[in-house]
């Protein structure tokens, strides 16, 4: 694992280096996705079923062997030992209360005027969650996809998870069950992308996709944006460690690694002003990589994408953890409330030496779908206000829309608007 100074030479074009990722700008990959798209809108179910088949090497035969029954849901979530059960139910109920605390309502308020102005807030008609499947099969992002949707009042949720060689964790089966999901489709990539967009003759037409996927995926989310709506266009997963003062380096290293094991080109960085601690972690890095069963991805991430970093101070610290703008922060010092007011560009921010990033993945409540590849500067976890929409509320009452209308008169002859001047003059001569 590279290790850098704030104090090299060239660490800022080294640091900028290691940061630059770029996740669906291949012109093969978008050409590719492009014509998956392009034969889904013209031949539907057929082509889903086609790909399914080419790419999953799914056993199907017909389009309707590729959908789920909610029998088949409950007898997954049924099927689970207690333990696993409670387990899940848990993660559910903290993640249903914590969105909960995130709805939104509307409000009006009437003006000095005697008009009323305010907003409406209407769920979503309809939802598509993208779940994971095969190695990479999260149970998990049912619950974090699923539940804000309910408690936004989404009354149909359909999710689409690719099954290899139509094999499921039954896992995933029994959380959509638990989660209400209305219908489960076994297809995945760009084609069932595609399908949820512009709907096929068995699948229908969504209003918003959410949830992550592989490059295939996110370069289809980013193509059909405007026809529907996206979460956000997911890269591969990042954490940025910082600490300082006492720690326990063992615990730390498993935290840089928890990302690492996820993707070959997932993204760990761990920051301290402590050299001795920085040392401790690398030592205890290469202890736990030999035993970790996902040690070649764990391995290739923090060869490729992974560094420790020294610096001469939290402020340095800050700074640079400002320009990550990282997926998941752990600060792992005394004072971590503190520090935390500083950071301005976080997905998610994980306070004090009791607080792995691993419980914030399953069952901590907040989201675990966060920006990533820089996008926090400007972004948000998924949340209850992704499944929902807001309308202006404008009621003006036979006085008080006088003022206003005299107003919008004026300003709309300076935009040479003359129907807009006479509707509005209507309204107060």
């Amino acid at each position: 694992m590279r290790r850098l100074s704030t104090q090299d030479q060239n660490f800022k074009q080294i640091f900028a280096e290691l940061l630059a990722f770029e996740t669906v700008n291949d012109p093969q990959l978008v050409q590719t996705v492009d014509q998956i798209i392009a034969d889904v809108r013209q031949h539907g179910d057929q082509h889903v079923l086609k790909l399914t088949q080419q790419f999953d090497r799914h056993p199907a035969h017909q389009f309707s062997e590729l959908e789920l029954s909610q029998e088949q849901l409950k007898s997954a979530f049924e099927g689970l030992t207690i333990e696993t059960r409670d387990a899940l139910e848990l993660a559910a109920k903290r993640i249903r209360s914590f969105h909960q605390a995130q709805k939104q309502e509307g409000w009006t308020y009437v003006d000095d005027l005697g008009n009323t102005l305010g907003q409406k807030v209407t769920p979503l008609d309809r939802v598509g969650i993208y779940v994971p499947g095969g190695l990479a099969s999260y149970p998990s992002s049912v619950l974090m996809n699923a539940l804000p949707a309910h408690v936004a009042g989404v009354p149909e949720i359909i999710m689409v998870v690719p099954a290899p060689n139509g094999e499921l964790n039954p896992l995933v089966l029994a959380a959509a069950y638990l989660a209400g999901v209305s219908r489960v489709f076994t297809i995945g990539g760009a084609q069932a992308v595609a399908a949820l967009a512009y709907g096929t003759e068995t699948i229908p037409a969504v209003d918003k996709i959410t949830g992550p996927g592989n490059r295939f995926v996110a370069a289809a989310k980013r193509a059909v944006f405007g026809q529907v709506g996206i979460d956000m266009i997911a890269g591969p997963s990042e954490i940025l460690v910082y600490a300082e003062g006492e720690n326990n380096a063992e615990w730390l290293a498993m935290d840089v690694l928890s990302q690492a094991e996820h993707d070959t080109v997932a993204q760990s960085i761990f920051i301290t002003p402590d050299e001795n601690l920085l040392n401790a972690v690398e030592i205890a890095i290469e202890k736990h990589l030999n035993e970790l069963p996902k040690a070649d991805i764990a391995r290739t991430s923090i060869e490729n994408r992974g560094a420790l970093v020294l610096v001469k101070n939290r402020a340095e610290a800050v700074d640079l953890i400002n320009q990550v703008a990282p997926e998941h922060l752990e600060l792992c010092l005394d004072d971590a409330e503190l520090m935390s007011q500083e950071i301005r560009h976080a997905g998610a921010i994980f306070m004090g030496r009791y607080t792995p990033e691993a419980i914030g993945d399953y069952c901590a409540g907040p989201n675990h779908v966060l920006p990533t590849s820089g996008t926090a500067r400007f972004s948000s976890p998924l949340g209850v206000y992704d499944f929902q929409k807001r309308s202006s509320l404008i009621m003006c009452s036979k006085e008080g829309v006088k003022t206003l209308a005299k107003a919008a008169d004026i300003l709309a002859v300076e935009e040479n608007l003359d129907a807009h001047a006479r509707s509005a003059r209507y309204r107060y001569q």
